[in-house]
């Protein structure tokens, strides 16, 4: 119960980080999607693979042995990234998170569901449900409010990229737990998935990061992204993720939009009416309908240790 406290409030911690993104994003609007999410994702994953490098060395026949879902992983957080910010670049900061994060829980339940064959209890069911309704009535407010986010046609492929990146939120969150459950330390499951999907967006920042370098405003906002959100904030995440199950912690990061949806409005403009707010009480509904009481959300799961490199 403790373990699993724990876990949550980590995840929390990396929801609320998580959530600044989109505004910090717009802190520098002459860099690219793609480069955004490169320098977050790439350089915050090397450095993951960094911190964790000693563990990963020691367990390299371990990880190899379980090559298949540290490659599904990686190749999830290289794409994920890219689709993320592109969403919120065509949909808007709040309608991008909101698609891209609302869409995991569902998506992770359903991975968890073919692969492992594990059942939701109705305690989470209605929880989720509840969180996707919520996110719903953020998404229709944020349409009343703006009309087409984004500029017309761009929306759907805005909405489009947010699923795709949902999917594959959903994918690195399972695997990364998948080799915890397996017997490997979070720290090293999480170093090498990022490490490796880290390196395969350096390609992209190259080709796109030069923005980075004309202003030290654009440095700083590529500096926040890797450090605190990716690197901080993937490094509780992975702690919390060795405590609770896949779907779960997908579910607890819907805290990620209610956050990016009240920043959007304090500093970047955005207006959200109170049909929005609404949402966003549902959705903090439905963290606590998940997680209070925690000990009856799901039956008993084995717990994977969490240790630092």
């Amino acid at each position: 119960m403790r373990g699993q406290i724990g876990g949550v409030l980590a995840i929390l911690f990396s929801a609320f980080v998580w959530g600044t993104t989109g505004t910090a994003a717009t802190f520098a609007p002459d860099v690219s999607a793609a480069a955004i999410g490169a320098a977050a994702m790439g350089v915050g994953g090397v450095a993951q693979a960094l911190v964790a490098g000693r563990g990963i060395v020691r367990s390299c026949a371990a990880l190899w042995n379980q090559r298949h879902l540290v490659l599904l992983g990686a190749v999830s957080v290289a794409i994920y990234p890219l689709a993320f910010y592109g969403s919120m670049r065509l949909a808007g900061v709040t309608v991008g998170t909101v698609i891209t994060i609302g869409s995991a829980p569902l998506l992770s339940a359903l991975i968890e569901y073919v692969l492992d064959r594990s059942k939701l209890t109705l305690q989470w069911s209605v929880g989720a449900l509840v969180g996707l309704i919520g996110m719903g009535l953020i998404c229709a407010a944020e349409n009343v409010s703006h009309g087409d986010v984004g500029g017309g046609a761009s929306v759907p492929l805005g909405v489009f990229l947010g699923l795709i990146g949902g999917l594959t939120y959903a994918l690195y969150s399972w695997s990364a737990r998948k080799m915890m459950l397996q017997g490997t330390r979070s720290s090293v499951a999480m170093g090498a998935t990022f490490g490796i999907g880290g390196l395969l967006l350096m390609p992209v920042l190259v080709v796109t990061g030069g923005p980075f370098l004309t202003s030290w405003n654009n440095a700083a906002v590529g500096i926040y992204m890797a450090a605190v959100p990716m690197f901080l904030g993937y490094l509780t995440f992975g702690y919390g993720l060795s405590r609770v199950q896949a779907s779960m912690a997908t579910v607890i990061t819907l805290l990620e939009p209610v956050v990016a949806a009240v920043l959007a409005v304090l500093i970047v403009g955005e207006r959200l009416p109170s049909l929005g707010w609404v949402g966003v009480g549902m959705v903090v509904g439905c963290l606590a309908i998940i997680t209070l009481p925690i000990g009856l959300a799901r039956r008993p799961v084995a717990q994977p240790r969490f240790e630092q490199p």
